[in-house]
C-alpha cells in the first residue's frame, strides 16, 4: 500500500510541475544557416564582417522563449567590406591583444538569464555576455518565433577591456578614434 501511495504522490508531483512550468524543450539551431554579423564604426567610416557560431541552444516553455546559450567562434572573424589584403590586416588587428585576443580567448558566450515576453514575437532578453574572459550583464530586444530568432545587440567594448583607439581613454586621436560600441546582428534559424 505504501508503494502505491508513493507512486501516486510522484505522479501528482510530476503533473503539478508540468502544469506550473509547462512543457519545456530546446530549440535546435541550424548553425550553417544562422549568422552573426558585426559592425564597428570609427570617425571616418565603418567596417563589418561575420563571426561563426560554434554552438547555440534556445529553450522554450509553452512555445515561448525561456532561456538559452550562444557560443561564438572569435577565431573565425571575417571582414566583408575590404579587399583581401586590407581585410586580412584588419582581421589580424581584431584578433590581436589590442582587441579580442583570440588566441587566449577563442570564444565569446551569451548566456540568457531572463526573458520577458512582449506582444507577439517581441522579447526583452537579459543575459551575461563573456568576451575575453570578462562577463558583464547585457539586455536587448529580440524577435523570436518557432522558425527564427533575431536581434541587434549594441556592445560597449570598453567594458571588456578593449580600449584601443577609444576617445574615452586616449586623447588626440582625431579621425583615428574608434567608437566604443559595436553592433552584432544575430539571426538564428531553427531546424
Amino acid at each position: 500500500m505504501t508503494r502505491v501511495l508513493f507512486t501516486i504522490f510522484l505522479a501528482l508531483a510530476a503533473l503539478t510541475l508540468y502544469a506550473h512550468n509547462g512543457p519545456q524543450h530546446g530549440g535546435e539551431v541550424d548553425l550553417a544557416a544562422s549568422t552573426v554579423e558585426w559592425e564597428g564604426k570609427k570617425v571616418v567610416g565603418k567596417h563589418n564582417g561575420i563571426i561563426a557560431i560554434k554552438s547555440a541552444d534556445l529553450q522554450f516553455n509553452n512555445h515561448k522563449l525561456s532561456g538559452g546559450k550562444i557560443v561564438m567562434d572569435m577565431t573565425s572573424i571575417t571582414c566583408t567590406d575590404l579587399p583581401d589584403g586590407p581585410g586580412r590586416k584588419l582581421i589580424g588587428h581584431l584578433t590581436s591583444g589590442d582587441f579580442f585576443e583570440t588566441e587566449a580567448h577563442p570564444t565569446a558566450t551569451l548566456d540568457i538569464t531572463k526573458v520577458m515576453a512582449g506582444d507577439g514575437n517581441n522579447y526583452t532578453i537579459h543575459g551575461d555576455l563573456t568576451i575575453k574572459g570578462i562577463t558583464k550583464p547585457i539586455s536587448f530586444d529580440a524577435l523570436v518565433s518557432a522558425k527564427n530568432a533575431s536581434a541587434e545587440i549594441m556592445i560597449d567594448r570598453t567594458m571588456y577591456n578593449i580600449k584601443y583607439g577609444s576617445g574615452s581613454f586616449f586623447k588626440g586621436l582625431g579621425d583615428k578614434a574608434i567608437d566604443n560600441e559595436f553592433k552584432l546582428t544575430v539571426n538564428l534559424v531553427m531546424k
